[in-house]
């Protein structure tokens, strides 16, 4: 198992290494002044300079990858233009807000899509299995950001029932971050729901009609256990991929829904750094998003040995 996990790592950090060396290129080559594009053309040439050295841009663009991923490595990611202050600083106070909705998404999305998935497998051809199949089907064809402008718009300004925009920690505020969090939770969660349910659904169908099932069923076991022991386990496998894709896409991608409710997280952050043309900011965005990712696959393969020892030979 330890070689299997420091494999992985092991293919994570090159990945990571060259989509840090894709995203600085892709970068380097946009055309225009850098300095310019963030700081715009009325700065003094003491400004000018200070920022054109800050950027080691009087040094080759090799030379200059290497010193930015040595700086990354020691989190140091530079000091963003836009916020004046350190881009490590910076991502310290939006990370924590991003993380706190993706978790409570993932975590609220990953049992109610299981166990709807069950219940329609086991079910299947009967009402319950109608009527889920449908809801899911129907909730994975809506794009996220306009669940959010719709809700937005239904409970925010027509009927008034819940804040537009904002977050407050439930730290400082349960109740107000509670009412602020309702509307942008369950337009992240929706979609996760409606897919894992289709997932597993279909994986359900698939193990539940295999030979081993129908002898447990003929030896007398009861129906919870067949379906939770023995068809369950062997299901998840696919059901895991997916909740692995879900995770780092939460995490990843939540830009549209932190836009449309301007809530200071990751997403509303990297829009706001694209805007500002502000590289250094940009850099670490998409350094920390790819890192966020990896990560979140090297620990869905770990689940995968758990669940399925063989997969630990590969």
């Amino acid at each position: 198992m330890g070689r299997y996990i420091l494999k992985r790592l092991g293919q994570t950090v090159i990945v990571l290494i060259i989509l840090s060396f894709i995203v600085f290129m892709l970068i380097s080559m946009l055309p225009g002044d850098p300095v310019y594009a963030m700081l715009g053309g009325e700065i003094s040439d003491e400004t000018y300079n200070r920022w054109y050295q800050a950027l080691n841009l009087d040094k080759p663009v090799i030379v200059r990858y290497f010193l930015w991923l040595w700086d990354a490595v020691r989190l140091n990611f530079g000091t963003s233009a836009s916020y004046h202050k350190s881009v490590a600083g910076v991502l310290a106070e939006h990370v924590p807000v991003t993380l706190y909705f993706s978790l409570l998404s993932f975590f609220i999305s990953i049992p109610l899509g299981i166990i709807t998935g069950i219940l329609s497998a086991v079910y299947r051809g009967k009402k319950i299995d109608t009527v889920v199949t449908m809801a899911a089907n129907v909730t994975c064809c809506l794009p996220q950001f306009w669940l959010s402008v719709l809700f937005l718009y239904i409970f925010s300004m027509k009927l008034g029932w819940l804040p537009s925009f904002g977050f407050t920690s439930p730290f400082v505020d349960l109740s107000k971050s509670i009412r602020q969090t309702i509307l942008s939770l369950t337009c992240l969660t929706l979609g996760g729901i409606a897919s894992i349910t289709r997932q597993t659904r279909s994986s359900m169908l698939e193990v539940i009609r295999q030979d081993y099932v129908r002898t447990a069923r003929s030896k007398g076991l009861a129906e919870r256990k067949v379906i939770y022991i023995h068809a369950l386990k062997n299901a998840m496998i696919p059901v895991i991929t997916l909740m692995g894709l879900r995770l780092g896409m939460l995490i990843g991608g939540s830009m549209f829904v932190e836009s449309v409710f301007n809530i200071p997280g990751v997403g509303t952050l990297f829009v706001t750094s694209i805007q500002a043309q502000d590289i250094p900011l940009i850099q670490a965005c998409v350094l920390m998003i790819a890192l966020v990712s990896s990560v979140v696959n090297v620990i869905t393969d770990i689940v995968y040995a758990v669940v399925d020892p063989r997969i630990r030979l590969d």
